[in-house]
């Protein structure tokens, strides 16, 4: 027997954001915008890296830029990250120098496309255990993929549906 209930997509999505964008402002800001701390720039309504000369090159009529904080800093202050990476293994405990430099070189790779990606700290935990943190959730699953092209070992991401938060955990005991 059908039913008469009429579909609807409301039944099926779930909301992503809990927070309902309270960490975005509540209009979009003026241009361009230059931010103190790091310097990214906001401009055509996106955070472009504080040296592209793309923008340099564009934007050369329009008046002095205004100062802010971009996301990522006010992020980094607030100490909310939406990313975290966990090593972890007698690997990681032999080559920890070549692993970090490999998370912050793709770190800085990703900066080059989002200049809001950024590695908020590094912790050390029990011995040899590393957790990382991101301000975005794709970085995290960034260098959990360059982790396991690089050096192999057992990545497990798990992913929050509720809020946009992701956990990479990388283990390799060869």
């Amino acid at each position: 027997m059908r039913s008469k209930k009429r579909y609807t997509n409301a039944t099926f999505t779930k909301r992503v954001d809990h927070e309902a964008g309270r960490h975005r402002p509540s209009r979009a800001l003026s241009e361009p915008t230059v931010c103190e701390k790091c310097g990214a720039v906001y401009v055509n309504r996106r955070w472009t890296a504080a040296n592209s000369a793309a923008e340099t090159e564009r934007h050369k009529h329009w008046r002095p830029p205004q100062t802010t904080v971009c996301p990522a800093c006010a992020q980094q202050r607030s100490g909310e990250p939406r990313g975290f990476v966990f090593l972890d293994g007698a690997f990681f405990v032999a080559h920890h120098e070549e692993i970090e430099h490999l998370l912050r070189n793709e770190a800085e790779r990703a900066a080059e496309d989002n200049p809001l990606a950024r590695i908020m700290e590094w912790k050390r935990g029990d011995g040899h255990k590393l957790t990382v943190t991101t301000t975005t959730e794709h970085l995290a699953q960034r260098l959990g993929d360059a982790l396991e092209k690089a050096f192999g070992g057992d990545t497990h991401y798990d992913f929050s549906h509720e809020n946009k938060l992701a956990r990479v955990n990388w283990q390799r005991d060869d």
